[in-house]
C-alpha cells in the first residue's frame, strides 16, 4: 500500500485569515482529480471542544454523524469534498492535553519526566496519522495563527512528520494576508515576509503561499514574495476576494494550485473534473427567481454563529434557481408591537437552534406570526421547542405552556428534560439538572420514521432519514394528545416512538419544525431536502 501523503495548511498575520476555505478547496480539487483524501482540524484552544462556547467568541458548533461537537471548519470540509468527518477529525489543545494526563496517571510513561516534546508532540502525531489510514492524501488545518504561543506544540509536530515520514510525503500550505493600502495606493508583501518568517524559525519553510488579497497580485509582488520566502515564483498563489466561497475551488484551479501540489507531492493523476463547481458558481450568480427569508436569532451580529443555515439556505436557492436573501433579525428587538414591523417582507421565516432564554419571547412572537399569516415556516431544534410552546399556548389553550430550560415552575412543561434516554446503540443514556453541560446532549446521528401524510415526506421522498441532533430538551409525551387534537401533526419520530422528531401544522401550507439539525447535512451538490423545499414554499 502506498503510504499517505500530507498537506499541512497553516495561517499567518491574522485570524479568520481562510485556512478553512482554502484546506477544504484544496480536497475538492485533489477529489476532482480521483484522489481519495481525508481531512482534519487541530485547534489551539484548551477547550476539549466548543460545546460549551460562546458562539459569539467562537462562531457555530458543527456536529459530525458520529456526534462530536467541533468547529465550523468541519463543516466546510464536508460541503466542499466527500471525505469522512468524524470524532477524528477536530482535535484540541484540550484533547490532547487530557489523554496525556490519562496515560501518566496510568503510569504509561513508566514514571518519566512527561514534557511538551516529545510526549505532547507525539500524541499529536499520532492523532494524525490515526485519523488517515488508507487515504492517498490528508489535509491537516492548524488553528490559529503563526507567532501565538498556543499553537507552537502543533507546529512544532508537524515539523517533526516532515522528517518522520520524509519530505516527498509532507507539504506545507501557508495562508496570509497581502493587504492593498488605499493611501499609497501598493499591495504590502511585509506582513507575508513575516509571517513566513515566524514559520522558518521554527523550522517549517513553506512549499506554497496562498495570498488573501482583494485583486489580482501583479507580476513583481509575486517575483518580491518568492525572493523573501524562498518559495518559487509559480507557487506563490493569488487568494482573491470573490462573491461566493464555492468559486474558490475554480479561482485556486486557475492559478495552478492543484498541479504544484501533485508535482511536489510526486503524484500523478488526470485533469479534475470540475463541471459540478461551474454549475454552482453559475446558479449562484446567475439566478432566475429571488426570495427574502428572514432568520429570527440571538446571535445575529456574528453571522459565523449560523454558518451552516446560511449555506444551507444558499444550497435551497442553488435547487430553486433563485437568489436567497438571508435577513437576519435580532430576536430581543421584536415584541407584539414590533412584529410586522420586522417581518413584513417576509416571504419565509426561520428560526434556529439555541441556548439560554434570552431573545425567547422574540422568537415566540414570530413563530407565531408566521404561523398565523401563512408564511412558510421552518424551526429548527430551539425552534421547533418554541413551535410546540407558541402552539400550546395560543391554540390549545395552555396558556403557562413552556419549557422546563426556561421555567421550572410552568404547570405545562410541553418540553422538558428527558432525564432517561436510549442511544442508536441501544444504551440507556442518563442526565439531569447537574448535569455537565459538555456531553450530556443528543449528540449526533439519529434515525426518524416519517408519516407519508406530511410535507416532510414530500421533502425527503422516504420513510426513514437520519439527521444529527445536538439538545438537551425533548417534546414531553404527556403533551401530545392534547396538542394534536388541537391541530398539531406529529410527523417524525424515534423508531420506539418515543422521541417526537419532527412537527407540523393541519392548516398551514408550509410549517416544519425539526428537534435535528438538517442544515449540517446539506451539500451545495446535494441541498438538503428540508432546505429545498422551504425555499420552493417561500418562492410560492
Amino acid at each position: 500500500m502506498k503510504p499517505t501523503k500530507f498537506i499541512f495548511v497553516t495561517g499567518g498575520v491574522v485570524s479568520s485569515i481562510g485556512k478553512g476555505i482554502t484546506a477544504s478547496s484544496i480536497g475538492a480539487l485533489l477529489e476532482a482529480r480521483g484522489l481519495k483524501i481525508g481531512m482534519q482540524k487541530l485547534d489551539p484552544y484548551i477547550n476539549v471542544d466548543p460545546g460549551t462556547m460562546n458562539p459569539y467568541q467562537h462562531g457555530e458548533v458543527y456536529v459530525t454523524e458520529d456526534g462530536a461537537e467541533t468547529d465550523l471548519d468541519l463543516g466546510h470540509y464536508e460541503r466542499f469534498t466527500t471525505a469522512k468527518i468524524s470524532k477524528k477529525s477536530n482535535y484540541t489543545t484540550g484533547k490532547i492535553y487530557e489523554s496525556v494526563i490519562n496515560k501518566e496517571r496510568k503510569g504509561e510513561y513508566l514514571g518519566g519526566t512527561v514534557q511538551v516534546i516529545p510526549h505532547i508532540t507525539n500524541e499529536i502525531k499520532s492523532v494524525i496519522l490515526d485519523a488517515m489510514e488508507g487515504i492517498d492524501i490528508g489535509i491537516v488545518e492548524i488553528g490559529g495563527t503563526v507567532g501565538d504561543i498556543e499553537s507552537l506544540p502543533f507546529l512544532e509536530a508537524i515539523r517533526q512528520l516532515q522528517n518522520d515520514l520524509g519530505r516527498e510525503n509532507v507539504l506545507f500550505v501557508h495562508v496570509t494576508l497581502v493587504p492593498y493600502i488605499k493611501s499609497a495606493g501598493e499591495l504590502k508583501t511585509k506582513p507575508t515576509q513575516h509571517s513566513v518568517k515566524e514559520l522558518r524559525a521554527i523550522g517549517i519553510q513553506p512549499d506554497i503561499i496562498v495570498c488573501r488579497t482583494d485583486r489580482d497580485l501583479p507580476d513583481e509582488v509575486k517575483r518580491k514574495i518568492s525572493l523573501f520566502c524562498n518559495v518559487e515564483k509559480s507557487c506563490v498563489i493569488t487568494a482573491k476576494d470573490v462573491d461566493t466561497i464555492y468559486e474558490v475551488p475554480l479561482n485556486l484551479n486557475k492559478e495552478g494550485l492543484d498541479e504544484k501540489i501533485i508535482e511536489k507531492l510526486n503524484i500523478w493523476t488526470g485533469a479534475p473534473n470540475l463541471d459540478k463547481w461551474e454549475f454552482i458558481v453559475s446558479r449562484i450568480k446567475n439566478p432566475m427567481y429571488e426570495v427574502n427569508i428572514y432568520v429570527v436569532g440571538k446571535y445575529v451580529e456574528l453571522i459565523e454563529s449560523y454558518k451552516s443555515i446560511n449555506e444551507a439556505l444558499i444550497h435551497g436557492g442553488i435547487a430553486n434557481n433563485c437568489k436567497v436573501n438571508i435577513n437576519y433579525v435580532e430576536a430581543e428587538k421584536i415584541t407584539p408591537e414590533t412584529v410586522d414591523d420586522f417581518l413584513k417582507n417576509a416571504e419565509g421565516i426561520l428560526v434556529p437552534g439555541g441556548f439560554g432564554e434570552r431573545g425567547i419571547n422574540g422568537k415566540i412572537e414570530a413563530i407565531k406570526y408566521a404561523r398565523e399569516n401563512k408564511i412558510p415556516f421552518l424551526g429548527i431544534c430551539l425552534g421547533m421547542q418554541l413551535s410546540v410552546i407558541e402552539f400550546a399556548r395560543n391554540v390549545a389553550g395552555l396558556e403557562d405552556a413552556n419549557s422546563t430550560e426556561f421555567s421550572k415552575r410552568t404547570k405545562h412543561p410541553v418540553i422538558y428534560l428527558m432525564e432517561q434516554w436510549i442511544d442508536e446503540e441501544g444504551n440507556i443514556q442518563y442526565r439531569t439538572e447537574e448535569s455537565a453541560l459538555g456531553g450530556t446532549m443528543r449528540l449526533g446521528a439519529y434515525k426518524c420514521i416519517l408519516n407519508e401524510d406530511s410535507n416532510t415526506y414530500k421533502a425527503y421522498k422516504k420513510k426513514e432519514i437520519y439527521e444529527r441532533h445536538r439538545h438537551r430538551y425533548e417534546f414531553n409525551n404527556d403533551y401530545r394528545e392534547v396538542l394534536q387534537n388541537a391541530g398539531l401533526k406529529i410527523v417524525g419520530v424515534s423508531p420506539d416512538d418515543q422521541l417526537v422528531e419532527i412537527i407540523e401544522l393541519d392548516d398551514h401550507p408550509w410549517f416544519v419544525g425539526c428537534q435535528f439539525h438538517p442544515e449540517f447535512k446539506s451539500r451545495p451538490m446535494e441541498p438538503h431536502p428540508l432546505f429545498k423545499d422551504f425555499v420552493k414554499a417561500a418562492k410560492g
